[in-house]
């Protein structure tokens, strides 16, 4: 992965729950593992966090369209996203803590969304 250029502080954490609109702003909270990052990193860790999707919240190709990424943002994006959806792969088996917490199938989808990055 090329390394990116610029960057900021990012939250690191891409549940939907830390992100809060009322309808003009959006707010963040939960800075528990903020730090240094990018917005390649940032926009792959909201697109491959489990809440984006096991509900069918966050349309992520419509949600990804609306920045305007460099060539190399959008290389680093693709692969961070495969990236996220291993970990959370991993963070979903049997006797991981995100196992208990998530609906039935969640495993089995995320497998499926991991595969489907992948080809």
């Amino acid at each position: 992965m090329e390394r990116p250029a610029g960057g900021g502080l990012g939250l690191a954490d891409g549940n939907l729950a830390n992100f809060l609109w009322d309808g003009d702003r959006v707010r963040l909270v939960d800075f528990e593992i903020s730090g240094r990052s990018d917005r390649a990193f940032e926009l792959a860790e909201i697109a491959e966090h489990v809440s984006t999707w096991v509900d069918g919240t966050l349309d992520v190709p419509a949600f990804l369209g609306r920045f305007a990424l460099t060539p190399a943002e959008a290389r680093r994006l693709e692969d961070l996203r495969r990236l996220f959806a291993l970990i959370r792969l991993l963070m979903l088996l049997p006797d991981a803590p995100g196992h208990a917490r998530n609906p039935a199938g969640t495993l089995e989808r995320q497998a499926r969304r991991l595969l489907a990055l992948l080809g």
